[in-house]
């Protein structure tokens, strides 16, 4: 079996000669494109395969080998009531379902990826948790990089945390080349990490549409975007998980959002995504995939912005690209951030924010909102 895990790392090493990376990228190829039941051709110029439930990428991991999931597959009932405390109350919701009424059941949509998309993958930087951890440990570098407008809970050895939610606006900010731009949520548990979110980056997708996007780290690999590596089981049949959001929000105008949550299951263990719309699962992260230490809980939760801008080139705008004047209309937000235990119930939680840096955005906080934003450098 090949194992592939393409990551922000991407594919570096020994430098193989062109037939040899070819050859490679062929059989990385094989391996992530799947035989199709069904094709669905976006208007975007997408094509999502519709692949069997049993074929999707999820099940190439050697610790899910011997599963018992099904397309069928359900949160537990207990899961169910502690989701559908969160509450939406959107304004215009962004839409990411695909026309022609999605995949047939049984099957899932999964984006068909290109020789092309291998390429720019390479050139993806490091995982934005390195980056964070030397914030946090008061390091200087990098001083290009990654920077964040974030909320968080405060670190305590005492938190439980076994779901989370947001409803954040989505925008477009500009980016180009290597650069993104996203907003996301985010539980963590030392090595372990999912999150969430909408996100422009060139690299990943190749253009500079805003997109959803998920990302895990499983406590040993660098980590993985979407469904490029084996982790996450699809159920949804109709809303791709690296699907275009639009509309989006228009500064003064036209306000579109999302909502979306991650929640522990405790019958079985696995981590399950929601849109809170109405309370529609996307799918879960196998409680099999992470090391013991994400099996019951996450001890910190994360709202709100981050960039990236490689060395020597200007940071991006991040947000509504303008900085925040605590106005609904004109700021990037997050909302109804909420916070589950491990054992569903609601929690109250001190909250506190983290800024990377003041000169190129802001972050402000009210009661159960955030805003969150700035123009980087111009």
């Amino acid at each position: 079996m090949v194992f592939l895990c393409l990551s922000y790392d991407g594919v570096r090493g020994t430098k193989l000669s062109k037939q040899e990376d070819n050859l490679e990228l062929e059989k990385q190829l094989k391996v992530l494109n799947k035989p199709p039941i069904k094709t669905i051709k976006t208007k975007y110029d997408d094509i999502y395969d519709c692949v069997d439930f049993y074929k999707q990428p999820a099940f190439d991991h050697p610790l899910l080998k011997n599963h018992n999931y099904h397309p069928q597959m359900k949160p537990s009932y207990s899961m169910i009531e502690s989701v559908s405390t969160i509450s939406t109350n959107n304004y215009k919701l962004s839409k990411i379902k695909l026309s022609d009424e999605g995949c047939p059941v049984g099957t899932v949509p999964i984006r068909r990826i290109t020789k092309e998309d291998l390429i720019r993958h390479k050139l993806m930087p490091p995982s934005e948790d390195v980056m964070f951890n030397n914030l946090l440990n008061r390091r200087k570098k990098p001083i290009k990089g990654y920077k964040f407008a974030i909320l968080h809970t405060e670190d305590s050895p005492d938190n439980k945390f076994g779901g989370a939610g947001v409803i954040t606006n989505v925008y477009n900010p500009r980016v180009e080349g290597e650069q993104h731009s996203a907003c996301r949520l985010k539980m963590i548990k030392e090595k372990n990490v999912i999150q969430v979110g909408w996100r422009v980056d060139p690299a990943l997708y190749g253009d500079n549409l805003t997109r959803l996007y998920i990302h895990f780290t499983d406590g040993k690999t660098s980590g993985c975007f979407n469904l490029l590596c084996p982790g996450f089981v699809l159920l949804n049949t109709q809303i791709p998980i690296d699907g275009v959001l639009e509309p989006v929000s228009q500064r003064g105008g036209n306000i579109s959002d999302i909502g979306l949550s991650i929640n522990w299951d405790q019958e079985n263990g696995n981590w399950w995504l929601f849109s809170t719309e109405s309370n529609t699962p996307f799918g879960f992260w196998p409680r099999e995939v992470f090391d013991n230490d994400f099996a019951y809980f996450a001890t910190r939760v994360e709202w709100g912005g981050v960039v990236y801008s490689p060395p020597g080139i200007l940071e991006p705008p991040m947000g509504s690209s303008f900085f925040p004047i605590e106005n609904i209309s004109y700021d990037a937000f997050c909302k109804n951030m909420t916070l589950l235990g491990y054992r569903g119930e609601r929690l109250e939680s001190q909250l506190t924010t983290f800024l990377s840096d003041s000169h190129l955005y802001n972050v402000l906080t009210i009661p159960d909102l955030m805003y969150y934003g700035g123009p980087g450098e111009k």
